[in-house]
């Protein structure tokens, strides 16, 4: 474990610094205004730094620094050294897939227009990234009939350079024909500009052109020209329809959208420009290091602008949540961009709307992924292992059942069990509990709920043959780990339970606590601390959180029934439908109090007998 360096030496300076392990390789990289200060932070009790700093530090086995003229660059270096190094306590960046873009290579005689992916090179103009090629090669087609650069590969432009004849895509409009001569260069060289203005999202001045070029062929007489700038000046028109508005149109922002846990963050990016949307990005963050939502927000601005991104900086970046040092920030990214650069978290208007509208596509990417990661089959197959292997199972837990209680304060007390068969949930054995103890009392609620279930299984288990039938009760499999939502307080509860209903020999218990993700189980002192990114902690928590969204929609349901009960309820007569007719009709449930015994038997829908009863309740009651 790594030792304070002596006192004095470290400088009260701005830097980055690097904690080494006994190999001499990186493992954390951060940035300071002060170094000094920011280092005896990590050297205070072990028990009061966060467990993931506190792993770090005791792998760590020496620490350097560098210090630099001011926090910008600082930054700078830590960025630089995090890509150098890859340490592995750092946030970490996972992107499982390469984003297309449209590209035009303006370092060529004759620029061409192509889609492209992977690493970027000098020469090039990209636009996007797009989530799907296709519907970059869409927007490409409706463009050529307007802007017809070469798309053809420059082994197949010298191939129709030497035969002097064009290839089809000439023949269709689609190419101005620069391999034989067809076109001048200051001609190609505007269609060039006109297209990257178009994707740049200056649309306006392109379609205006178009059309007065089309209306002075069409004066002219040359209704031959004016046709085909009609086609063009069309098919440009659906390629700005394909790019929703979603801003002003002077507005040039990009838009980042968060959604996060205790192990991950997916991150949307929306890049606008001119107020249409010209491309998007999304990608999931390993959160290594523990990172609130400001220092999560400034990383995932550090990530995304350190490489010269495709779009530019924009004038203004919307965020949910303002960065850490925000003032660094924005300076670092003016001096990216040349101008100032504002970081605004929206609080109200179409702003505030549009981040709602990334967020919620980062929450369905969130979902996209874990979904993707829990249908692998060998994925479930490994998580089984895992847990088998880390909590000393019998076997490999095909049924894993998981606990959670939900209540406001003490009321509304609720309880929900969830199932993962082979991994998979299986919602038709889910199964939710009204709780019936006094106060708010977790560990009694909890106790209730799991004795319930394993005595309706101890139940059915000893009925007869006979008595059982050919359909299995709800409550005849045992879980094979039975998991609760708590730290040791909870995994004490569900231990006694399994204990006093002689279970304890066949049915294994665990408890995942939320905060830290470790896992207690009966006779350890110390959790277990499964391997973040391992497929078993993902399982574990994936049905943890579950648990806890089945308990929690039980309990609003509850919640919302009590809370709208109205002093109509219990007239003889007088159901849903009846009782909303009668607010409508008399204009509220305090009219309705007020009515007199005329009123109510003048309403068509109501019948005396139930109208009798409806003013009794209020005027003899």
């Amino acid at each position: 474990m790594i030792t304070r360096p002596p006192a004095g030496t470290i400088p009260d300076s701005p830097g980055s610094y690097q904690f080494l392990d006994a190999a001499g390789r990186v493992i954390y990289v951060g940035k300071a205004s002060s170094l000094r200060q920011r280092l005896s932070s990590y050297f205070q009790a072990p028990s009061r730094l966060h467990p993931r700093t506190r792993q770090m530090v005791e792998t760590a086995e020496s620490v350097e620094w560098t210090t630099v003229r001011n926090e910008v660059e600082a930054l700078m270096l830590e960025y630089s050294l995090i890509k150098q190094h890859r340490p592995r306590f750092n946030v970490r960046l996972r992107d499982d897939k390469s984003y297309p873009f449209l590209a035009v290579t303006t370092d060529e005689e004759w620029p061409r227009a192509m889609v492209t992916r992977g690493r970027r090179r000098p020469g090039v103009r990209y636009f996007g990234p797009y989530a799907h090629a296709y519907a970059i090669r869409d927007t490409l087609d409706l463009l050529l009939r307007s802007f017809p650069v070469r798309t053809c590969s420059p082994g197949k432009y010298r191939q129709h350079e030497r035969l002097g004849r064009p290839c089809l895509l000439f023949h269709i409009e689609k190419c101005a024909g620069p391999c034989v001569g067809e076109v001048t260069t200051e001609q190609y060289a505007s269609m060039v500009s006109d297209l990257c203005r178009f994707l740049d999202g200056d649309t306006d001045d392109v379609l205006g052109r178009l059309d007065a070029d089309m209306r002075s062929a069409a004066a002219d007489l040359d209704f031959e020209r004016a046709a085909r700038l009609r086609d063009r000046l069309e098919s440009v028109t659906t390629a700005v329809e394909r790019q929703q508005m979603v801003a002003e149109r002077n507005d040039d922002i990009d838009v980042i959208g968060v959604h996060a846990d205790e192990l991950e963050a997916s991150v949307q990016v929306f890049f606008v420009r001119r107020g249409r949307v010209v491309g998007r990005k999304g990608f999931v963050l390993d959160l290594v290091e523990a990172l609130d939502e400001a220092a999560l927000t400034g990383r995932i601005v550090e990530l995304l602008y350190a490489d010269d991104p495709p779009t530019g900086i924009p004038k203004m970046v919307l965020v949910p949540h303002a960065p850490a040092e925000e003032a660094t920030v924005s300076e670092w990214l003016a001096g990216q961009r040349g101008t100032r650069v504002e970081i605004r978290v929206p609080q109200r208007g179409d702003r505030r709307e549009l981040l709602a509208t990334v967020t919620r596509n980062a929450e369905e990417a969130f979902v996209r992924h874990r979904m993707k990661r829990a249908s692998d089959h060998n994925a479930r197959s490994r998580a089984l292992t895992e847990l088998q292997d880390a909590l000393g199972l019998p076997e490999a837990p095909l049924r894993i059942e998981c606990y959670d209680m939900a209540h406001l304060q003490g009321t509304d007390y609720v309880g929900s069990m969830v199932v993962l068969t082979d991994g998979l949930p299986d919602k038709r054995q889910y199964r939710r509990f009204k709780v019936h103890v006094p106060g708010n009392d977790d560990y009694g609620a909890m106790a209730e709920v799991l004795t319930r279930r394993l005595q309706a299984y101890i139940d059915e288990r000893d009925l007869p043959a006979y008595e059982r039938g050919d359909t299995p009760g709800k409550f005849s499999y045992p879980p094979q780990l039975l998991v609760v939502d708590g730290g040791q307080g909870q995994l004490s509860v569900a231990e006694r339970v399994v204990h006093e209903l002689g279970l304890a020999d066949e049915i294994p218990v665990a408890a995942l606590a939320k905060r830290f993700e470790q896992v207690y189980v009966p006779g350890r002192d110390d959790p277990i601390d499964l391997p973040r990114g391992s497929e078993g902690l993902f399982m574990l928590q994936r049905v943890r959180d579950e648990a806890h969204r089945f308990a929690n929609s039980f309990h609003r349901e509850r919640r919302s029934k009590r809370m709208t009960a109205s002093s109509l309820d219990g007239i003889p007569g007088l159901g849903e439908a009846r009782k909303s007719r009668l607010v409508a009709a008399l204009g509220g449930v305090r009219a309705v109090k007020a009515a007199d015994l005329d009123t109510l038997k003048s309403l068509s829908f109501l019948p005396d007998a139930v109208a009798e009863a409806v003013y009794t309740r209020f005027h003899h009651g």
